[in-house]
């Protein structure tokens, strides 16, 4: 996929474009046929009116019965028959469209549940987004609906230029040189297009991520009083995406009037010609009326194929980036090793870890055992590696060298979801559903309502979650957004305890809990903890003290480890931080 503001990539012809697009067709089924049968049938019958006009004027009005019955009812019979076909193209047109759509949508989310973690930190959720949701539903409707108008068109003019033949075959001659240069205006401007329409995409996507930014720090922009800063940038970005909007459509729009004007030139050398030709060969008054007729019938579908250039141009770029992100998107790489529930013992082995562009390594030659059952700490100021460290263990993060193991097997070799149902997650970041309370807790398990219940009393939440109005079947909102800071931490408490994995990881588990909330989640964590590995950030040393071991990070090292008593004997980096918390001087180890 191309990136912001970055060259367009070389895509090769239209048809090789498409073919691309094809393979999400194939459940379509009976749609397909039927649209290309309606269409062919559809444009057949556009060579009957002007046939009917030659024995019309050169017979009809001779006084005999051929006009009175015969023209009317082939009209009625036409128009009936062409209805019932354009409705039919139009329905399986409409099935066909709608099953690509899904499936392109199906298959971009499912690239996106499979994708590696670096994707997310290169493409912004409001790109991501758009490409899913809107870019794959317009540039599926613009490119099936001109892809219809390209092969009913197409046959019309075939059709038609059947009859012109076998009605007069020099006048058709000078029909015929109109498509060579209608064909070279619609290669020159769709081409123009189709930059201009990839310029439109990057300029909406950085749209796209203003909004997303001003929306989520709504807050900051506000005690800042930054509103007329981020006013600017929208309206930079507003006002290049209209003028690549106006140049779009300048481009768009000049296909139309330009083969319009070869059209009506090869339409004034038909007259002359046809006006010679009655002069010299006798060509009857039905005959040229009946060409003339075909010939002007040309002029629609003429149109209509040069104005299909535009739409599907624009239909081909929108869904090429769902493409693009589905072919450069490989998933996250995986062994074949699962276990149903693991012991719990964990082993880095001179692990490495530099970040894409940095200068430093964030960790930093990491040597760590950790026991079944055994409750660590990881100690250190902000920036010294132990967020990192954690989020190694379910490969949210991949080590740059050395190597982690799970019960002795490299995480490398695991099958991905056997790895991460070994582990429960709570952090201060609490990440909620719009969905209901039971859901929330239960988050990709069978939900067992006595035991959402039983979790929430464990995190002191039941009391509070069977006053609301729906009980556990209540709403949260938008990440929990109609709970408070506390109450949004015991729900995340739940679902570790609900879930019941052999490894639990708690950042800062009670940092948002009150005092009274805070000693009976603590009861409920040690409860959760007895048996279970668990690993521990702690930004209050207070809440390490019982730990079976304590790690002190500096830098991305270890620079200490021990119990809470070894430690304070030894006088170090912990005995230091812990004299600090003790006075007051600084009761959070983290800035």
């Amino acid at each position: 996929m191309s990136t912001p503001g970055g060259p367009p990539a070389v895509r090769g012809t239209v048809l090789q474009r498409l073919r691309r697009f094809v393979p999400y067709f194939r459940g379509s089924g009976w749609a397909l046929p039927c649209m290309v049968a309606a269409t062919t049938l559809a444009a057949l019958t556009e060579p009957v009116i002007p046939a009917l006009m030659k024995p019309l004027l050169d017979d009809g009005f001779k006084g005999g019965a051929f006009s009175l019955w015969l023209v009317p009812a082939a009209l009625l019979g036409l128009f009936a028959l062409r209805g019932l076909a354009g409705f039919v193209a139009q329905y399986s047109l409409a099935y066909m469209a709608n099953q690509a759509m899904v499936a392109l949508r199906r298959r971009l989310f499912g690239t996106l549940q499979a994708a590696p973690m670096s994707l997310f930190g290169q493409s912004s959720a409001s790109t991501l987004s758009n490409t899913v949701v809107y870019e794959v539903q317009t540039g599926t409707t613009l490119l099936v609906n001109a892809m219809l108008s390209l092969l009913k068109d197409s046959l019309t003019l075939v059709a038609l230029m059947a009859y012109l033949l076998y009605i007069n075959w020099k006048l058709t001659l000078i029909v015929l040189f109109i498509f060579p240069a209608v064909a070279w205006v619609m290669k020159v401007l769709s081409r123009r297009l189709h930059r201009i329409t990839q310029a439109s995409q990057q300029a909406t996507d950085r749209l796209a991520y203003v909004v997303e930014e001003n929306v989520l720090a709504h807050r900051v922009v506000r005690l800042h009083d930054a509103q007329a800063a981020q006013g600017s940038r929208f309206d930079a970005l507003n006002t290049e995406l209209r003028r690549l909007a106006m140049k779009s459509t300048i481009a768009a729009s000049a296909m139309t009037p330009l083969t319009q004007m070869l059209a009506a030139a090869a339409l004034s050398a038909v007259i002359c010609t046809a006006l010679w030709q009655s002069s010299t060969s006798g060509i009857t008054v039905g005959s040229f009326a009946s060409f003339v007729t075909a010939m002007l019938m040309l002029i629609a579908p003429i149109k209509h194929l040069s104005e299909s250039a535009a739409p599907i141009t624009r239909g081909l770029a929108a869904v090429e980036r769902g493409l693009d992100l589905i072919d450069n998107t490989p998933p996250e790489p995986e062994g074949t090793h699962e276990a149903a529930r693991a012991r719990g013992e964990l082993q880095l082995s001179d692990v490495v870890v530099r970040y894409g562009g940095a200068t430093h390594n964030a960790l930093d030659g990491i040597n760590l055992h950790v026991a079944p059952g055994q409750t660590l700490a990881l100690v250190g100021s902000s920036g010294s590696g132990k967020t990192t460290l954690i989020n190694l263990l379910p490969r949210f993060v991949e080590p740059t060298s050395g190597q982690i193991t799970l019960d002795g097997v490299a995480l490398a070799s695991w099958k991905l979801g056997a790895l991460r149902r070994q582990y429960s997650f709570v952090s201060q970041d609490v990440v909620m559903f719009n969905d209901t309370v039971a859901a929330n807790v239960a988050l990709g398990l069978p939900l067992d309502r006595e035991r959402v219940q039983q979790a929430l009393d464990a995190a002191n939440l039941g009391a509070f979650v069977q006053a609301l109005p729906q009980g556990m079947d209540s709403l949260v909102g938008h990440n929990a957004a109609q709970l408070s800071g506390g109450q949004r931490q015991r729900l995340a408490i739940a679902r570790a305890l609900y879930k019941d994995a052999p490894i639990l990881i708690l950042d800062e588990a009670t940092s948002a809990l009150d005092t009274e909330s805070e000693q009976a989640v603590k009861s409920a964590l040690q409860r959760l903890m007895a048996g279970r590995t668990a690993l521990v950030i702690a930004h209050r040393l207070s809440t390490i003290e019982h730990a079976d071991r304590i790690v002190v990070m500096t830098a991305g090292r270890i620079v200490e480890a021990g119990t809470h008593d070894e430690l304070l004997r030894a006088g170090g980096h912990y005995a230091r931080l812990h004299s600090l918390a003790a006075t007051g001087e600084s009761a959070d180890i983290t800035p």
